[in-house]
């Protein structure tokens, strides 16, 4: 598909509507499938909840938080059907790398975390956000082994993208991309958003539409 219609059905998709139905805790809890999922996995206030508000255009399906760890749940939000049949299910998954947490909370989210990324089928895509302005953490560089070993694709976008200059935002994209191209689950490209101007969230969403179960 070329640009245009891309971006046109990326643009229909997400103008579909898009509801939260379910949450989890523990890999027992986790929902029937219903239609392709997206996953966003990042660290803790890397802008999970503000890249889904953005890309769905409602400013709170996903709450936002300063707070570290906020997010203690698989949060399940259905998108669509839209005129063409396609739907997904976006998953919000905990941020990795909080400190204000509980030894057994930890343990408990990494548990549900891992059991989720290996053993389900349904799951398209892993989105790995990472802050544009701090470039990826060693958490970020386990989550790519993890994904690597469980042979899931997964592709990164960054975000707050706005806060660096474009010759800036550049050299960040250059240093990740020769990154992933040394990973074999990788996706070779690289999205670059900001929720705060709206920069790089059509194509993101055509990236997405093109991952749609139809029907």
């Amino acid at each position: 598909m070329s640009e245009a219609p891309a971006l046109e059905a990326g643009r229909l998709l997400f103008a579909a509507p898009c509801r939260f139905f379910h949450a989890a805790q523990r890999a027992s809890d986790l929902p029937a499938r219903r239609a392709a999922e997206i996953a966003f996995a990042g660290r803790s206030n890397v802008g999970k909840s503000s890249l889904l508000n953005a890309l769905t255009e409602q400013k709170a399906l996903a709450r936002t938080s300063k707070q570290p760890g906020r997010t203690q749940q698989l949060n399940f939000f259905e998108l669509g059907p839209d005129a063409g049949g396609r739907r997904l299910v976006l998953v919000d998954m905990p941020g990795y790398g909080f400190a204000r947490v509980s030894a057994g909370l930890l343990q408990q989210w990494s548990a549900l975390i891992r059991s989720y990324l290996r053993g389900r089928a349904v799951l398209a895509r892993v989105l790995v956000l990472i802050d544009a302005r701090q470039g990826p953490k060693p958490n970020d560089r386990e989550l790519f082994e993890l994904l690597d070993a469980a042979a899931l694709s997964w592709q990164v976008v960054l975000t707050k993208c706005d806060a660096l200059t474009p010759a800036a935002l550049a050299r960040r994209q250059a240093e990740l991309a020769a990154e992933i191209a040394r990973h074999p689950a990788g996706h070779p490209e690289i999205h670059a958003t900001s929720a705060e101007t709206g920069a790089g969230i059509p194509e993101l969403r055509a990236t997405l539409a093109g991952l749609a179960t139809i029907g």
